[in-house]
């Protein structure tokens, strides 16, 4: 592995992370009205268990080599704080908060990424 993929390669897994997890947070906002459909949300723990179990390797104390495509058993159904008559588990302002919490965890990493790609741009001008 080279000094740019350890740079990056931590910070690119956790952007695809979270961009999943926007993702299935905006699902769930956009079926907020729809009948009987059932908010999910990843589960960080059954991530980091599905890890350990499965062997997967740590590239750094604390990090793993797991991809986004490893998250299928993460993928759970939230319980809500209050039920709807029409079976609909999705609680829009929990869900707003959810993702405007997750959408500025995603805007540090980009920042993280680009102080670095800063650092090392001015490494090769010799700044």
């Amino acid at each position: 592995m080279n000094m740019i993929d350890k740079t990056f390669d931590v910070h690119e897994r956790a952007l695809a992370f979270r961009s999943q997890r926007m993702e299935i947070l905006a699902q769930n906002i956009a079926n907020a009205d729809t009948p009987h459909f059932k908010a999910r949300d990843l589960d960080f723990r059954q991530l980091l268990k599905g890890a350990q179990d499965n062997n997967v390797q740590l590239t750094n104390a604390g990090h793993t080599n797991m991809t986004p495509e490893d998250t299928g058993s993460a993928l759970k159904y939230r319980v809500p704080y209050n039920t709807s008559f029409d079976g609909n588990t999705v609680e829009l302002p929990v869900e707003q908060s959810k993702y405007g919490q997750y959408a500025a965890d995603y805007q540090t990493t980009l920042s993280i990424l680009e102080n670095r790609i800063g650092g090392i741009r001015k490494a090769l001008r010799g700044e």
